[in-house]
């Protein structure tokens, strides 16, 4: 299966089959992904603006990394596989829950993501690819939570609800 291939699920997160990226999301049907955290020694979240070009959200802040698992890849190689190629670098990873969203963006695209969520620590400067992102920086997480109030639309969907997810569970992530 190639990289524009997404693992369909049910609401078990059991495969269901596999669909075309693009026309998954515009028939917003539930798909397997992941979003990674990633946290320096000082409780700094790693933040990544997303590329302008990206076919949805191009231009948001968002949490380090995020993606889908390839048909029969571990979904843990896959967050490996996609922390090197979106931000140049990879760390230790645990994953800590998974949770589904569903959003519609303009133009009809939408997300319905069976997403598990992974957490790291990292110390240095990441080397993002600009293919995928337009900048990244660390943000102490309170002042995340303070610009998502005072800014919500500068954010990505899936990174607002990962966040409330975290706090619904009493995950902190400083």
């Amino acid at each position: 299966m190639g990289e524009d291939q997404l693992i369909l699920v049910d609401a078990t997160d059991t495969q269901i089959g596999v669909m075309d990226k693009l026309e998954a999301h515009q028939r917003h049907l539930l798909h397997r992904a992941f979003s990674i955290f990633v946290l320096n020694d000082k409780g700094e979240l790693m933040l990544q603006k997303r590329a302008m070009s990206k076919y949805h959200c191009g231009g948001l802040w968002t949490n380090t990394c995020c993606g889908h698992p390839r048909d029969g890849e571990e979904i843990s190689r896959a967050a490996h596989r996609r922390l090197r190629d979106e931000m140049g670098f990879d760390c230790a990873l645990e994953e800590i829950f998974v949770f589904q969203y569903a959003v519609t963006f303009e133009g009809g695209l939408g997300e319905n993501e069976m997403d598990h969520v992974f957490i790291g620590r990292y110390d240095d400067d990441p080397t993002p690819n600009p293919n995928e992102a337009d900048g990244w920086k660390w943000s102490a997480t309170g002042e995340v939570t303070s610009d998502i109030l005072a800014h919500p639309d500068a954010y990505t969907y899936w990174f607002k609800e990962a966040l409330k997810e975290m706090k619904r569970r009493g995950i902190g992530i400083s």
